[in-house]
């Protein structure tokens, strides 16, 4: 038997050592009671921390037309830019803590960290 073929089956026996689950344990994430991905607060959440690069772009933009002088209301541009963004940021960020809520509780309750 060739070295590479003792070194691959002494790996094969490691990572089956390793797979230890209790009997019914079904390893998938998104079917756990205490999973954040089955929350819709979640997905609205991170679709409103992506939507927040919309209010960037429209900053971008009133930059780029305050350099030039392409607008006459940059500012304005700019203000709803920065405002766009915060409010997305903020309820992006309270969506996913609101959605996270059963993750972190069973983290507690059972000692395990993420």
């Amino acid at each position: 038997m060739s070295s590479a073929s003792r070194s691959a089956q002494a790996q094969k026996a490691k990572a089956t050592e390793r797979m230890h689950y209790v009997q019914g344990y079904v390893p998938v994430s998104y079917a756990a009671a205490h999973s954040s991905l089955s929350r819709a607060s979640t997905w609205v959440g991170m679709a409103l921390l992506l939507s927040a690069l919309a209010g960037i772009g429209t900053m971008i933009f009133a930059a780029g037309s305050a350099t030039v002088g392409s607008q006459e209301h940059w500012v304005t541009y700019m203000w709803i830019g920065a405002v766009m963004t915060v409010i997305m940021l903020v309820g992006g960020a309270y969506g996913i803590i609101h959605g996270r809520r059963e993750f972190h509780r069973y983290a507690r309750e059972t000692g395990r960290s993420q």
